[in-house]
């Protein structure tokens, strides 16, 4: 790695395009990263089913991170030694911090009767309906709704409503995280937790003191991973305002939207960086 650098990435309205899914302007960068030998590590709320296909297409093949840091995604013999507190699953060894699904949808069938018509849950919904809200494709779709850990929640009601939604479901020992389109329910772990524990995997493996870590996305589900790495990158939306931090220095604000803007931040920090050409 160049001086150590792990790249933790949101996907959704960050590496891909908000309202095409694209990461083509991102291609360039991701290609740059992979001869400078540095990993670029997903930290999505998107599932394990959504994340086999897309690396592929994407071209990474390191460790990620799924369903808002309900767990992490190692390939076997990626590391010298399975890492303590993993399990095997599928070619990967699997680091879990959240309960499984079923006991969030339990949670959620609490309050349903409370809040009748006022919000929806990817369990309860049609392939179509998730197609509907998020603009995936049919067989995009059926990949999303495939989760094992947390669940989201598509809020129809109005912003009152939801205030009072979510202190309901505070009261009953968790706290969602609102993404680009959904509130997420799951934890209690997020991707900043994950990061922390991934980051210091790597250090602990590869026997580096430090792991340069820099974060980039663009959601209120991102805000723990960008406070969680050394450098933050705060990802433009045209759905919602960049996320506010409470550090403050080594903060960056992109000045394009999604994988332009990916592309144009991890060019300063990195390439034209006195931190990174030491």
């Amino acid at each position: 790695m160049l001086n150590n650098v792990l790249i933790f990435s949101d996907l959704d309205g960050t590496l891909l395009d908000h309202h095409t899914y694209s990461f083509a302007a991102a291609l360039p960068m991701l290609q740059k990263l992979r001869q400078a030998n540095i990993p670029v590590i997903a930290n999505t709320s998107k599932t394990y089913a959504e994340l086999t296909e897309l690396r592929t297409q994407i071209g990474l093949d390191g460790p990620f991170i799924i369903e808002n840091g309900a767990a992490v995604y190692i390939p076997i013999a990626f590391f010298k030694s399975q890492p303590i507190g993993t399990i095997e699953r599928n070619g990967y060894w699997v680091k879990e911090f959240s309960k499984p699904r079923r006991y969030w949808l339990s949670l959620i069938g609490k309050l349903q009767t409370r809040f009748s018509g006022e919000f929806n849950y990817f369990f309860n919904m049609s392939n179509e309906e998730i197609v509907a809200a998020t603009g995936l494709s049919v067989e995009q779709a059926k990949l999303a709704a495939s989760r094992q850990y947390g669940e989201p929640i598509l809020w129809l009601g109005n912003d009152a409503s939801k205030i009072q939604f979510i202190q309901a479901i505070n009261e009953l020992g968790t706290k969602p995280l609102q993404g680009g389109r959904f509130l997420h329910l799951s934890g209690p772990c997020d991707k900043g937790q994950a990061l922390t524990w991934l980051s210091k995997e790597f250090q602990k493996q590869e026997s580096i003191e430090h792991c340069n870590t820099i974060a980039l996305g663009d959601g209120q589900n991102d805000i723990a991973m960008l406070e969680a790495a050394d450098i933050a990158v705060r990802i433009l939306s045209p759905a919602n305002a960049p996320p506010e931090l409470t550090k403050q220095n080594n903060v960056y604000t992109s000045q394009a939207y999604g994988p332009i803007g990916w592309a144009e931040c991890l060019e300063q920090i990195i390439f034209n960086h006195s931190q990174f050409n030491k």
